[in-house]
């Protein structure tokens, strides 16, 4: 395969409501999308959502990084030995810019899969896509009585996992999930997500017990890479402590090897670097016996969704829960086809004409919210 253009794009497509957390508030997608080209007129496409508060990555550096590369790419690329030679010579560098590599990565994935007229899970040696996937809810930090609409519009779709955005505030926080435990019955599974909200596992502790939220798994509730201190909590609490900003790169397994019973990993593709670095995540993970959750960026299309059926069907023995796949719920227009969303019990059924198609097997229908870099 002979690699003929590289060209990138900034997606912004607009939200049908706002999403807010305690590090950011959107409104529209804010994402680096990638398209390849080879010289037999095969198209891949790639995207990812680079994030300052997750990766330190910028949209600015994120797309002067991809830039830089693409001569390199389109000159040393030609089959999957190639990108995994690429990949392991540019670790380092990767490892800085992941959402960056990201993009890339999974525009050259689909490119070599249409080429060789194979499914991604083929070209990369993952099993093939199975059965459904079941997706959380996700409540963002709004006020509780927007709150409290959106939890029950889940609740009546029969959604029994929920992830709750906190927001530091207490009083916010209590009445948030008191509006969750009314429109919910008892048999829910809630997770919290504080986005690094506290600075000492005793602040996270008061605030957790205030809640009445014992024993429920928390994600980073201190700030990133505190893992000494985020066991404790842990143990305190006798949660499960799930880590996002603060498991970025396989290297940081190792800050977790004294004491694996207590961490989840969310996994999220853009984050990650792509499907590869994703892949060698779960295969590490499954030596700690260390759970997964395949998680999402706020605003991804279906590409991103697609990619991570990959990892997600690979992790099936280690998937505690599955975010994302909001489609049009989320974006006033999705741009691919098929749209890729959950439905009823937050389940996703796989179309027939996905589990076969060669590469990602999505078709763009809508170009109008491509912006060139």
């Amino acid at each position: 395969m002979v690699i003929d253009s590289i060209n990138c794009y900034q997606l912004h497509i607009p939200f049908r409501v706002a999403f807010s957390h305690s590090s950011a508030t959107r409104v529209k997608t804010d994402s680096l999308w990638v398209e390849i080209k080879s010289d037999s007129g095969l198209t891949g496409y790639g995207e990812s959502c680079p994030r300052e508060y997750v990766t330190g990555e910028t949209m600015p550096g994120a797309i002067a990084w991809m830039v830089k590369h693409i001569d390199g790419l389109i000159e040393s690329i030609h089959c999957l030995d190639d990108l995994f030679v690429f990949e392991s010579t540019h670790r380092d560098d990767i490892d800085r810019n992941p959402a960056a590599w990201c993009a890339l990565e999974l525009a050259l994935l689909d490119l070599l899969a249409r080429h060789e007229k194979q499914t991604i899970e083929s070209l990369t040696a993952c099993p093939e896509l199975s059965g459904s996937f079941r997706y959380s809810a996700v409540l963002g930090d709004a006020d509780p009585e927007k709150f409290g609409a959106q939890a029950q519009r889940y609740s009546k779709l029969g959604f029994r996992d929920f992830k709750v955005k906190l927001s530091g505030d207490l009083d916010r926080d209590g009445k948030k999930l008191a509006a969750l435990r009314e429109v919910a019955d008892d048999n829910i599974s809630i997770r919290l997500d504080a986005n690094n909200l506290w600075t000492e596992p005793d602040e996270a502790i008061e605030a957790i017990r205030a809640l009445r939220m014992e024993g429920a798994s928390l994600e980073e509730p201190l700030k990133p890479n505190q893992y000494q201190a985020m066991a404790e909590t842990a143990a305190r609490l006798g949660s499960r402590i799930i880590l996002d900003e603060s498991f970025l790169r396989e290297q940081q397994f190792e800050e977790l090897a004294g004491s694996p019973g207590i961490w989840a990993i969310n996994l999220r593709i853009s984050k990650m670097g792509g499907i590869l670095r994703s892949l060698q995540i779960v295969k590490r993970a499954r030596d700690f016996c260390i759970p997964v959750i395949i998680g999402a960026q706020v605003g991804e299309t279906s590409l991103l969704t697609r990619a991570a059926h990959t990892v997600a069907e690979a992790a099936r023995d280690l998937l505690q829960a599955q975010e994302g796949a909001f489609g049009t719920y989320l974006l006033s227009e999705d741009i691919c086809d098929p749209v890729l969303m959950f439905g009823k019990e937050g389940l996703l059924r796989v179309p027939v004409r996905q589990k076969h198609a060669y590469g990602f097997g999505l078709r763009i229908t809508e170009r109008k919210y491509f912006e060139p870099c």
